[in-house]
């Protein structure tokens, strides 16, 4: 063997060394992972429980007991009727507790979404709860002139005029305030409020509009009358036209009505209920004075022509 292959046998195997020498190095630095105990089911922690958090309650807030579904009438109420609402504001008398409302019946169906109070478990029909003890509403045919124009609101007082036309056992013409300072209960298809407070009086447009038709359209309104007025009221309303005239707002008779004070009607009536005679429009007439109330209307004269003669004879 010639010293071309000795040497080249010796470089290759000092390269062999090398690598084996490297290798092995590189393999002890690797450790081994050291072995994991078993889990002690026991000694595990155990789970933190995920707690709902509440939402918290706004204190402006105040409870408002509604229906949540419709109740028919004479149907006791249950708690799974009624849903309690958190509103700004709630409306007046309204209850906030399901035990205030459970158990209770009406006489009329209650419609979900109505919050309640104690007028919902009254009986009589929304008119009947308009007017008080000793009151009786009236209605009365109405057109555009009669009903102001048209422009009357719930809430009006009026006082009703009369007119009296001659009749054959009575030549006189006559107007008078037959009765005074009566509320305005309806107007047509549109009614005022069961009591102060309770309805909402802010509208929306569209229901203004609604309400604008409802009042031009009317054909009857309905007074609240005192029952000693009924019977004349009901006497004049066959006796001749009548007419509506609005009272001032600034009288502030619905807020004294409200207040208790029922009796505006029978206060403000007079004897003589400014009765104004035809002959009376003229002030400048000899033929005859003022007829005073109280005093007997006898027939009137009969003026007769003979050629250039005049005389008067009452028949």
């Amino acid at each position: 063997m010639n010293s071309r292959v000795t040497m080249g046998l010796a470089v290759l195997f000092l390269l062999g060394a090398l690598f084996a020498g490297y290798w092995g190095l590189v393999l002890s630095r690797q450790t081994a992972p050291a072995p994991q105990a078993p889990l002690d089911p026991a000694a595990a922690p155990a789970a933190t429980p995920v707690v709902a958090e509440k939402p918290s309650e706004d204190p402006t807030r105040q409870s408002v007991l509604v229906l949540g579904r419709d109740v028919p009438a004479y149907q006791p109420i249950t708690a799974d009727d009624l849903i309690v609402e958190r509103l700004k504001v709630a409306p007046p008398g309204s209850f906030s507790k399901p035990e205030d409302a459970v158990g209770r019946m009406s006489w009329r169906p209650l419609s979900a979404g109505t919050w309640l109070t104690d007028s919902s478990f009254e009986a009589g029909g929304t008119l009947a709860r308009m007017i008080r003890p000793g009151e009786r509403a009236l209605a009365l045919g109405v057109d555009e002139i009669i009903g102001a124009g048209g422009q009357l609101s719930p809430g009006d007082y009026v006082d009703v005029l009369l007119y009296l036309p001659p009749d054959p056992a009575n030549n006189d013409r006559s107007a008078q305030t037959v009765v005074p300072a009566l509320r305005v209960l309806t107007v047509g298809a549109l009614m005022g409020p069961v009591n102060p407070g309770q309805d909402d009086l802010s509208v929306s447009r569209q229901d203004h509009e609604q309400q604008q038709t409802l009042r031009s359209n009317a054909r009857s309104v309905v007074l609240a009358v005192p029952e000693q007025l009924l019977n004349r009221l009901m006497l004049a309303s066959q006796a001749g036209p009548l007419r509506l005239a609005v009272r001032s707002a600034e009288e502030k008779n619905l807020q004294r009505y409200w207040a208790g004070d029922g009796n505006i009607a029978t206060q403000r009536d007079t004897a003589n209920r400014n009765i104004t005679h035809f002959n009376q429009l003229s002030l400048g007439s000899t033929r005859g004075s003022p007829v005073t109330d109280g005093a007997p209307r006898g027939p009137r004269p009969v003026e007769i022509i003979r050629g250039n003669q005049t005389s008067q004879q009452t028949p």
